[in-house]
């Protein structure tokens, strides 16, 4: 079922949410709740709204203050006007080990966006869950701004070595020559790379009604290839994680084809007395059916603070 640009609408611009200035940028963000802070940071390319408002609803429920944001790049947080590498050379370097040049900032960068946030919002420390990318930043929150993280939970991540939670050889001659999707293609595009990375549980029809939402509220690959390409020249943290003190819960899918589950064990082994949950019917996704059980072990986890 096609989706022409007529049933899109481009709105970039604007916003009903609060907006905060961070390290000289515009984050977008919203807070649901009242109780612990509990600050949910996305992956690659996603907005906050990929922070479905059920699964916020759970934690809401729990006690809990949540607070969504979009990176910088995504959404409706400021967009940076450097020019991005192409997809293909971005992958290669990732492959070779060899960086990229000319790339503007780093996880560490995104990390600190997100200390800022809660600087704006005087929040001393939060609990802090990070999906794919967003793993990689609350990794680098918690070993440069240790004091504002009361729990680590690193989903379907990785540790930045090269070695563990690659993508899939199948995966890469897929993504390597993707073209760049458009307005009037985005919403089946976006649906044909989760049904590519996601696990049995995906559900098409579902997810391309999110997805149409999200392309009303902003649509922006170079943001996506500029987020790329700070992935790119991510540093290895493996050893680094040695010395994160906060109770950490990593959770991986075990048929994810993105990040393969070796980035999650790898992970849960470098942060000392982690707790790693492997769901075997999860892909690079957070499938409806398996929002119980991640709410229940992220709070548990948060317990594990007091």
């Amino acid at each position: 079922m096609g989706t022409g640009s007529q049933e899109i609408v481009h709105h970039n611009y604007g916003s009903a949410m609060p907006r905060a200035d961070v390290n000289g940028i515009a984050i977008e963000y919203d807070v649901q709740g009242d109780g612990e802070p509990l600050l949910f940071v996305m992956g690659l390319g996603g907005q906050l709204t990929d922070w479905r408002d059920d699964f916020v609803g759970l934690f809401v429920d729990r006690g809990f203050k949540v607070i969504r944001f979009d990176n910088r790049d995504s959404g409706l947080s400021s967009q940076g006007t450097w020019k991005p590498p192409n997809q293909s050379t971005i992958i290669r370097a990732l492959l070779t080990k060899q960086p990229v040049k000319g790339v503007a900032y780093s996880m560490v960068d995104m990390a600190d966006d997100a200390a800022g946030l809660l600087d704006f919002l005087e929040i001393d420390s939060a609990h802090v869950v990070g999906l794919s990318m967003g793993g990689m930043i609350v990794q680098e929150i918690a070993l440069n701004h240790p004091d504002r993280v009361r729990t680590m939970c690193s989903i379907m991540s990785n540790t930045g070595d090269r070695r563990n939670g690659g993508i899939a050889a199948s995966l890469m001659p897929k993504f390597a020559w993707r073209p760049k999707p458009t307005l009037d293609n985005a919403v089946e595009d976006n649906v044909e790379v989760f049904r590519l990375i996601s696990g049995p549980l995906f559900d098409a029809d579902e997810y391309r009604q999110h997805v149409r939402l999200n392309v009303e509220r902003s649509f922006e690959p170079e943001g996506m290839e500029r987020q790329m390409a700070a992935i790119s020249i991510t540093r290895d943290r493996t050893k680094l994680l040695e010395a994160v003190t906060a109770p950490t819960l990593v959770i991986h899918g075990l048929v994810d084809p993105l990040v393969k589950p070796s980035g999650g064990l790898t992970t849960a082994k470098a942060v000392p007395g982690s707790r790693f949950l492997g769901i075997p019917d999860m892909g690079h996704d957070l499938p409806e059916q398996r929002w119980s059980e991640i709410c229940d072990a992220i709070v548990e986890n948060c317990r594990r603070a007091s």
